[in-house]
Order: structure tokens, then sequence, then C-alpha cells
């Protein structure tokens, strides 16, 4: 049995889009591999959920953001981990040198880690990310690529935080996001004045409303005072909140790691992009669709992997109406609970342009 170490501290969108690749790697040899996690203690829940995922946490805010001595005490308690450890591939899934420090004393037969230079080990625009890591993961060529790896559906979740009464159909609000340990991507959020008034136009066709997300969002909350929806912002474990989506009819958010999580349970997904590219980062299931807004715009998608051009309106997310999102969460909804299934679809504002996946 071959032993594979996996970095990849988070965020969640950035864990839930390697664990396919993993799970292939996994599956490829008829012992399978033994697959160990270097992780943050943000997305171990999550991971704790693949009973083929042995995770070892690490304090990545000291690694990454602590002092020197913090980082020292730190990199030594994961050295202990791994460095005892003979591996047969240590893929990094980060582009910074930095991250090297992670595995120096590591033994691997292989070692891999991302790299802007070399086209074999680089997430290439334009194709999926899930696809992307499988790719580099398994050491394949560019024509041998895997194409539309499914999410890997989590084991022995909880039941549902939340008991559902009568048959109003439920949907999941994520307003917030899109920031982690090392930046705040506000580009990539809809304005959380228009998932308002969404809740509100959902309400008026009798939807039961519920706000979901990390203790980082909790600035969304007063946003919504007034309306009756309920908030379970920070209030729930990842497990849980895996739970919840999957007792829901649909998920509506924008590029943010919610979104992923969605796309490992069975909810139907309405996604807003802008800045980013949907194609690598929708869901590869069936159910989900993306609103790409910016149609037109010669900057979309400006997001190359690294940064953001620099922009002052968002016009690109705010292009995405509210009308527009009511609409595709009412089709989401007559099409989950009829039994239809769709592939995955990106669909453009001003041309209406649809493009399955």
């Amino acid at each position: 049995m071959s032993r594979v170490l996996i970095v990849k501290f988070g965020a969640i969108g950035d864990v839930v889009m390697a664990l396919p690749a993993a799970y292939a790697l996994y599956q490829r040899e008829a012992s399978n591999s033994q697959i160990d996690w270097v992780c943050g203690p943000v997305v171990a829940p999550l991971l704790a959920c693949y009973p083929w995922v042995r995770t070892i946490v690490a304090d990545d805010r000291a690694i990454l953001k602590g002092s020197a001595a913090e980082r020292v005490r730190a990199l030594a308690r994961l050295w202990r981990a791994i460095g005892g450890v003979k591996y047969e591939l240590c893929a990094t899934l980060y582009y910074d040198a930095r991250y090297r420090m992670v595995t120096l004393p590591l033994r691997a037969r292989r070692k891999v880690m991302l790299s802007w230079t070399d086209r074999k080990r680089a997430l290439l625009m334009g194709r999926h990310h899930t696809d992307e890591y499988a790719r580099i993961l398994l050491g394949l060529e560019d024509g041998e690529r895997p194409l539309g790896l499914a999410p890997v559906r989590p084991e022995n979740l909880p039941g549902s935080p939340l008991i559902r009464t009568g048959t109003r159909p439920r949907v999941v609000l994520a307003p917030a996001g899109a920031k982690n340990m090392m930046r705040d991507d506000a580009l990539r959020r809809w304005p959380v004045e228009n998932y308002v008034a969404l809740a509100s136009a959902l309400f008026e066709r009798d939807v039961e409303v519920v706000l979901a997300g990390g203790t980082g969002d909790l600035w969304a909350v007063p946003y919504f005072e007034g309306l009756a929806v309920t908030d379970m912002i920070g209030k729930l474990t990842l497990p849980e909140m895996l739970a919840l989506l999957d007792d829901s009819d649909v998920m509506v958010t924008h590029d943010t790691g919610p979104l992923h999580l969605a796309g490992i349970t069975g909810v139907g997904i309405v996604s807003i992009f802008g800045p980013t590219d949907p194609r690598g980062r929708l869901p590869q299931r069936t159910n989900t669709l993306a609103l790409w807004g910016g149609e037109g715009f010669a900057c979309r998608p400006c997001y190359d992997g690294r940064d953001y051009a620099p922009c002052l309106h968002n016009g690109c997310m705010r292009q995405v109406s509210v009308e527009m999102v009511v609409r595709e969460v009412e089709r989401m909804i007559d099409q989950k609970r009829s039994g239809r299934s769709m592939p995955p679809r990106v669909v453009t504002p001003e041309s209406t342009v649809v493009a399955e996946l």
C-alpha cells in the first residue's frame, strides 16, 4: 500500500475541489493508497467525514501569520507528525514557495508543488480545478486529464439541525464568505442588499429562508433584521452545515466556501459569479447553475489565480439581478421536486446564453 501526503490547509472551497482528485488517487491501486492530509482546524471536521482520509491538523495561522517563535513551534509539531513517515508522493497544493518549509524534513519518492512556470504543475485557466488537481496528483499528461470528476459525498453526516415542518420549500442563502485567513475577496460577493431583497421575494412565494455561514460572516446578520429568516450563521459545524444543505431544496450563494459544501450534498445550487470563471469552480454534478454576470465586459474574468483587476463598482456581480435569481430558484425548486435532473449550466444575464459544462 502506497502512502500519500497532501498539504492543503484550506480554504474550504479549495479542499472540496481537491477531494475528488485525492479519492481518485486513493482508488487507483488495488490495495488503495493511504491518504494523509495536512489541514488547518477549520476544514478538519469536513475531512473527518471521509474515512479514507487521515487528517494531520496543523496550526496554519501560526505557521503563516504568527511570530517567528510561534512559527517555529507550529512547524516543529507538524514535522514530528510527518517526519518519520516515508511517502510515495507528497503534494503541496500551493504556488507560494513559503509552503515548501511545511514538508522540509519529509522523505518522499516524489514531491509535487504547484508552479506558475511549469504547465504540468499549474491549474490551467478554463479547466475545472477538480480535474486539474487530479491531473497533477495522478501525474497525467494534458491529453490524459480526467474530465468532470463528480464531488465526493461525505459519509456519516449528522441529522439536519433544522426539522422541516409542512411542505414549504427551503432555500438556504450564504450572503457573506469569500474571505479566509490570507485575504478578503469582496469582489466575489453579490451585494448583501440583493440577498435581503431576494429573501423578501422568496417570502412572498411562501418559501422558508435560512441564512448560513461561518463565524466570520456574522457581519451580514443585521442586514436581515425584521425579516422572518432562520439565522444559522456561525451556529453550525461543517458536518451540520452539510446536513442542513442536504435537507434543503436550493442553495443561493456566490463563489465561496458554502457553494462547494453544497456541491457535495444533494441540494440544488443557484450561484452568482463575476470576476471568477464558473467553468473552473461550479460543482460538477446535476442541478447546479451559475449566473455569470459581466457579459460584454472586456475585463471578465479578471481573476488570474493571484489578483483581481482594479475595480470600484463590481459591475459584473451587480449585473445579476434579484429578479433573475428568483426566477432560477423557482425553476430549480420545480425541477428538484419533479425528480428531473439537469447538467451543470452557466447562464449569462444579458445574452441569456446557456452553456452546459
